[in-house]
């Protein structure tokens, strides 16, 4: 990658004796301040300036994506010395005009936009991307690094067809005999045990699921989280955005959250008018709502893990503590499924267990095969599941260092998808399976984006999510609703069933 920039430096006033002034020290200036930046053997060069009145002009080259902080900081230089010299300082620091020339990964397949100021072009492999009217706020954020990369992300989702991850097989247990195919929430809905909720997406459990969703988490936390030390925590449900911007979801994925508006004020009177209208007209007046409620401030994640690691933030764990296993099962997870809903795996809110662990490389390798272990012996001896795994790396990290071929071939950094058969679907080799459980380990993601210290060494972290619905929908879709259908150590925890609610 190459930089030019043309950046404009605003002074409080206008030099008395002009370019003058200037002259006898800026270029050693300009060059000291890319030499600092750059380093010894980085390449740079100041190719030009100009002072007009108070404002001075500049043209400046580097390799890499460092000419805007070499422009920062020969700001920074001749704030120092014009206040020394001549007691005027820099107003203000703006680049005009911002090239970046770099590489990518494939010749793009259809025009890729940016949501700044910009201009962009393609000569095969080789990008030209100009910004222009770069603030001294935009510059010291890194606007052009990240416009850079958001690029070279475009470009390579087109090149990969909207294919969002690399799917691998790591086990599949044996076929198994399946006396149901039929949609177990069908049944459900039949027998009266559940209702679709009075909001899309959302369903109300009877009795009868929700003592069955009840014995699932008490298998999750007996079966696997306690035998393995994991401690519960409680955590607040809803997520700053602060949270979700150094985790990445705000960037990944923001058309999946339920987001979070306040009311702008308790004041009775302020909300007379709304109360009148209801009153009145018996329906909700959306246009005086929204007045009265402020923007969104936070969303109702769909994952627990951001927060915890918000818990955990700034802080160095001891080594004692480590590594560190906790889990969360109170926050309700909410995720917009647009059209996408369908029974009860496949909802807009759901149920869900999240274990979390912190430590070193080397504690986290053998925790993963430990969790394994557990779930293995709760699908294969206690719901007699027919299931399979399969390794998971999203196509961003395959291609862009986050977890490349090297971690793909020792199954390192990554995730482990846990899937159902679901009979009802069709034969096992068409069907869609049901994604009902993950396992994952992230490496330093979210210990330095969280700065999240050990004493010593690397810390890693990793989660994995136990969704209830999801476990209750695999077991039901292939024993059926009966219990005499059902394995004894399963029915053993789960029977005698609630009583059902009869309608007339």
């Amino acid at each position: 990658m190459r930089g030019e920039i043309h950046g404009e430096i605003t002074l409080s006033q206008a030099l008395p004796a002009g370019r003058a002034a200037l002259e006898p020290f800026f270029p050693a200036l300009a060059a000291d301040a890319l030499r600092r930046v750059l380093g010894p053997t980085g390449a740079g060069e100041l190719t030009a300036w100009h002072l007009e009145g108070d404002r001075l002009t500049l043209t400046l080259t580097a390799d890499g994506s460092r000419a805007h902080q070499a422009l920062l900081a020969i700001a920074r230089q001749l704030r120092e010395q014009l206040g020394k010299r001549e007691k005027v300082g820099v107003r203000a620091v703006r680049a005009a005009h911002y090239r970046l020339t770099f590489d990518v990964d494939a010749a793009p397949e259809r025009p890729v936009q940016l949501p700044i100021p910009h201009s962009l072009s393609f000569d095969g492999t080789h990008a030209t991307l100009l910004l222009e009217g770069l603030d001294e706020a935009a510059l010291r954020d890194n606007w052009s690094d990240r416009a850079a990369a958001l690029v070279e992300e475009k470009v390579r989702r087109q090149r990969y067809g909207g294919k969002e991850q690399y799917w691998s097989l790591l086990h599949q247990g044996p076929p198994r005999d399946h006396r149901f195919d039929r949609d177990p929430t069908e049944v459900m809905i039949e027998r009266n045990w559940v209702r679709n909720g009075p909001t899309k997406g959302r369903w109300f459990l009877g009795p009868v699921v929700a003592h069955l969703l009840r014995t699932m988490e008490r298998i999750a936390i007996d079966e696997v989280l306690r035998p393995l030390g994991f401690e519960e925590v409680v955590q607040p449900h809803h997520d700053s955005f602060d949270i979700l911007l150094r985790t990445g979801h705000l960037e990944g994925l923001p058309g999946e959250f339920y987001y979070v508006a306040e009311p702008k004020s308790r004041d009775p009177a302020d909300w007379e008018r709304f109360t009148d209208l209801v009153k009145i007209t018996r329906a909700v007046p959306e246009e005086e709502l929204a007045r009265l409620v402020t923007g969104p401030v936070a969303v109702n994640c769909y994952a627990q893990c951001p927060t915890i690691y918000w818990w955990l933030s700034g802080r160095t764990i001891a080594d004692e503590t480590l590594p560190l296993k906790v889990y969360d099962r109170t926050a309700i997870s909410n995720r917009y499924e647009s059209g996408g809903r369908h029974g009860l795996e496949r909802v807009d809110e759901f149920h869900r267990i999240e274990p979390v662990f912190v430590g070193t490389p080397e504690q986290l390798l053998p925790l993963r095969e430990d969790l394994l272990a557990r779930y293995r012996h709760v699908f294969d001896d206690l719901l007699e599941l027919e299931w399979r795994t399969a390794w998971v790396t999203p196509f961003y990290l395959q291609q862009s260092g986050g977890g490349g071929v090297e971690d793909d071939r020792e199954r390192v950094r990554g995730t482990i998808d846990f899937e159902a058969y679901l009979p009802y679907r069709g034969p096992r080799e068409k069907a869609e399976w049901l994604e009902f459980q993950n396992l994952s380990i992230v490496g330093e993601k979210y210990t330095k984006a969280f700065t999240i210290r050990p004493q010593k060494g690397t810390l890693w972290s990793g989660c994995s999510g136990i969704g209830l619905e999801r476990w209750l929908i695999a077991f039901l879709a292939q024993k059926g609703l009966d219990p005499e259908g059902w394995p004894e150590g399963f029915r053993r925890l789960a029977v005698p069933l609630p009583r059902d609610v009869r309608f007339l």
